[in-house]
């Protein structure tokens, strides 16, 4: 999964974006609306987190302009608004969740991770395929019913492979859904993620590489 957090407040931005990466998400930080329309303007994104009052550009503007477009991100809207009027106010715009502040950060995690389950074509809360067992919630991975310890990028290029279900996903996509926009796009960093969990899931192997397009679980 990859989100946007929209935060102009910057400690909260880099507090929130660190705590999803923790919880092996890819995740952009702009700290205004100008630069989030911007980021959503080269890159996909399965969610974006968008604070309401935004300098340069309003968060209610982002939300219309992202509807506008039909761009595919859900929206999460943050704000220190508490009134009913005020929320259904945030949801009419286009938004698909409103989180108030302050917000409890199991919390923001649950949404977000719900709302990307809806932003992709419904898929089981526990992914198993090839003797693999994923876990997405617990983050936990069992191979014939062995605990695999991965690291936070291991699992998340895991569960992309599986979420796939058997199709192939180029290692382009990988980069996307996984690292964040400062990644360099001809680095090897998923050729070596990829390895890695060669080793660790063990024998038989189930990425195949699928050469000049990408790897799958068969």
């Amino acid at each position: 999964m990859r989100v946007l957090v929209v935060e102009d407040e910057e400690l909260m931005a880099e507090a929130v974006a660190e705590g999803l990466r923790q919880e092996a998400i890819a995740v952009d930080v702009a700290y205004d609306g100008a630069a989030a329309l911007e980021k959503l303007s080269v890159n996909a994104y399965d969610v974006m987190i968008l604070d309401r009052d935004l300098p340069r550009v309003h968060g209610d503007e982002v939300c219309r302009q992202v509807v506008a477009q039909g761009l595919d991100v859900r929206v999460l809207m943050l704000t220190v608004s508490v009134t009913v009027a005020e929320r259904v106010a945030g949801l009419s715009l286009g938004a698909d969740d409103y989180l108030p502040k302050p917000f409890a950060f199991a919390e923001l995690v649950a949404r977000v991770r719900a709302l990307g389950r809806r932003a992709r074509p419904a898929t089981p809360p526990v992914l198993e395929r090839a003797g693999i067992r994923l876990d997405p919630h617990h983050r936990e991975t069992y191979r014939d019913g062995r605990y695999v310890s991965l690291s936070r990028r291991e699992f998340a290029v895991l569960e992309e492979l599986l979420r796939a279900e058997g199709a192939v996903v180029s290692a382009e996509t990988l980069l996307e859904k996984v690292w964040d926009e400062n990644m360099d796009p001809f680095t090897t960093i998923v050729r070596v993620t990829i390895s890695g969990l060669r080793r660790k899931l063990g024998e038989p192997q189930p990425i195949e590489t699928v050469t000049a397009v990408g790897y799958r679980i068969r």
